[in-house]
């Protein structure tokens, strides 16, 4: 993903430095879950990371630097997840599936939600110069889908009548939305139904040559 001027320069710390500014970031990630964007302040951070005011000021002169870094470095964790081999790009209705049950037999989202949907909720009530960023970090999650989405319709996968960019829409929104229900009922029963849902809505664009070689 693009990263800002603070995070070419963490590229050039040792690598104890580069230990260090993970630490604050792993932590101050915690505190904004936790306890919201304005809760968190630097005396806060810098006792949970047992740095100093100077280390801190160093790696994160303002509060703003210190929440762009935090985006990246959930955004380096959720988009490299989604990149990784084990979906296959996302070019298949098998993929979405396995994408799916991973989230739900697992659990992680009713246990902790999703990391980037917390963060968001809490930077949208804030006047820190972050949205434009955050933005671009959900535009790449909803690329990856919609990528492997267009791959299966030039593939021929799925019929031509299909959208890529609709249905990437729809299951980052079937999964933000049924993550949020889930944590409230503390049952991974809404997100098991969001994420089913938009996988059967795939499938009805199966082409009849996927289904018999299925």
């Amino acid at each position: 993903m693009q990263v800002d001027n603070g995070a070419d320069a963490a590229q050039k710390l040792t690598p104890k430095g580069q230990a260090t500014r993970e630490r604050i970031l792993e932590h101050a990630a915690g505190l904004i879950y936790r306890k919201g964007v304005h809760a968190t302040n630097n005396e806060l951070v810098r006792r949970s990371a047992g740095v100093s005011g100077s280390q801190l000021s160093h790696y994160f002169p303002t509060k703003e630097s210190l929440v762009l870094a935090v985006i990246d470095w959930q955004a380096d964790s959720v988009l490299g997840f989604h990149r990784s081999e084990r979906f296959a790009s996302f070019d298949t209705v098998e993929a979405f599936q396995d994408w799916a049950d991973f989230f739900v037999l697992s659990g992680r989202p009713f246990e902790d939600g999703c990391s980037l949907g917390s963060l968001a909720s809490e930077i949208v009530k804030t006047d820190l110069d972050v949205h434009d960023r955050l933005a671009e970090v959900f535009a790449q999650w909803r690329e990856i889908f919609r990528a492997g989405l267009d791959r299966m319709r030039q593939l021929g996968r799925i019929g031509a009548s299909a959208d890529p960019a609709r249905l990437a829409d729809m299951f980052l929104a079937a999964y933000q939305g049924g993550t949020l229900l889930a944590q409230v009922a503390r049952d991974i029963g809404p997100l098991q139904d969001a994420l089913s849902a938009a996988v059967d809505h795939l499938r009805t664009f199966v082409t009849s040559d996927e289904q018999h070689m299925g």
